[in-house]
């Protein structure tokens, strides 16, 4: 059983939730949630690591159980600020959906301290974004209160229930209990509109994509691109332009079962079993390796 602590950490004035277990001299893994989650989508993931990897997986501020920022760019600068407090000088990088572009905003301001990246279901092109996307981008170019209604449905509990249930076949596979949480975080006074304001912030990381695709170019940092086949929010035309920045394949997509928030510690734990059914077996090193270290 994996020896979890909780803590909290003073972070540019947040407070910021953290999981933490493993050894600290061990090679670090710091794993950044999705929308409209927290460090909780991580907990099965962690214990099955600890006894090799040192695991940090915080609340993104405004989500879960950290104090709520007026910008994506704040969530971004306290998680940089929190990998300093911490002293982290060396890690690779988990990272899911909305903890994508957080984590290539770091990975682009400290390049040296990346030693790999694992995204499941993260965009850096704006043809991963789906049609989805579409009342989202009529706020960004109209920030008004009618575009802004429109998407309020995003933080709506019936929302949070179908990411983490849509494109499963067999739905008696998704514990109701992740999305019960999520939606009792999205339930707190003002998380809501935190959110809203996130939405609206998101275009600052879409016009940063050409940044983020050249700190590929430049760095290429070992990369692992996991893909739910039946996301209907990122698409899978996402990480196919990644193949133009790095010369061999590097994104595959997991069974639809595996596909959506809730399912990180599945999909990464049975894309590197010896046998899964799952095509990423053909791509991922064995469990006795991994890209984590790998240089």
């Amino acid at each position: 059983m994996a020896d979890i602590a909780y803590r909290t950490a003073d972070v540019d004035g947040l407070t910021v939730f953290y999981r933490e277990a493993g050894a600290s001299d061990a090679p670090t893994l710091v794993l950044l949630h999705d929308f409209p989650s927290a460090s909780h989508m991580f907990r099965e993931l962690i214990p099955p690591l600890a006894d090799r990897f040192h695991l940090v997986a915080p609340d993104l501020p405004g989500f879960g159980n950290s104090d709520m920022p007026p910008a994506m760019n704040s969530t971004t600068r306290s998680s940089i600020f929190l990998t300093e407090v911490l002293g982290l000088d060396r890690f690779a990088l988990c990272v899911f959906d909305y903890g994508a572009p957080i984590g290539l905003r770091i990975a682009v301001r400290h390049p040296e301290r990346i030693t790999a990246i694992i995204s499941q279901n993260g965009n850096a092109y704006e043809e991963g974004l789906s049609d989805g996307w579409n009342p989202i981008q009529a706020y960004w170019k109209e920030p008004s209160q009618a575009n802004r209604k429109a998407i309020h449905v995003m933080v709506a509990p019936q929302t949070t229930i179908w990411q983490y249930t849509h494109g499963v076949p067999d739905t008696t596979r998704v514990s109701p209990d992740g999305y019960g949480l999520d939606n009792y975080y999205l339930a707190r006074n003002g998380a809501d509109e935190i959110q809203l304001d996130l939405f609206l912030d998101y275009a600052s990381n879409v016009a940063i994509y050409p940044v983020f695709q050249e700190y590929f170019r430049t760095s290429r940092p070992p990369l692992l691109a996991v893909w739910g086949s039946n996301d209907r929010s990122s698409c899978q035309p996402g990480p196919k332009p990644s193949n133009a920045t790095y010369p061999m394949p590097t994104s595959v997509s997991c069974r639809p079962a595996l596909a959506r928030s809730g399912s990180t510690s599945t999909a990464l734990a049975t894309c590197w079993s010896p046998t899964p059914p799952c095509p990423l077996a053909r791509a991922a090193p064995p469990r006795t390796t991994s890209p984590i270290t790998a240089r």
